[in-house]
């Protein structure tokens, strides 16, 4: 059950990362997210 659970964050991990990468700057902007931030608020969403 653990092996599942990890890989389930871990692709909810990616997902999140992917879509916010695709994001425009001015679009993070106004959601309060810098382009750095997008692996900090990715991890946070496990």
């Amino acid at each position: 059950m653990n092996l599942i659970r990890n890989y389930r964050n871990w692709r909810r991990y990616r997902e999140t990362v992917s879509e916010l990468s695709r994001l425009s700057n001015r679009e993070l902007t106004d959601l309060g997210i810098s382009r750095g931030d997008i692996h900090r608020v990715a991890r946070k969403s496990v």
